[in-house]
């Protein structure tokens, strides 16, 4: 079993890499935010019902890349508690 010291130090790296990937949903958030604006401007007084099923599973994407934020988030927040405990 492992010692506390080495759960923490689990726990930290874990929080550190959690981290890393908070940085790449927020790089992935504003790519999707400039093609959503590209999209909408290109694709303005189009008729075709695919544009607007376009944009709108572009909108999809970003509130899920939004919801992940979040739940990593949360995540680090729920293990850093687990550790403070320790």
């Amino acid at each position: 079993m492992a010692s506390i010291d080495e759960v923490r130090a689990g726990i930290s790296l874990a929080n550190e890499k959690a981290s890393e990937s908070v940085g790449a949903l927020q790089q992935a958030h504003a790519a999707l935010e400039e093609a959503q604006a590209m999209l909408l401007q290109v694709t303005e007084g189009s008729g075709q019902d695919d544009v607007e099923e376009a944009n709108g599973f572009v909108a999809q994407a970003l509130g899920a890349v939004a919801d992940s934020q979040q739940a990593v988030k949360a995540a680090i927040a729920a293990s850093e508690g687990v550790a403070n405990r320790l």
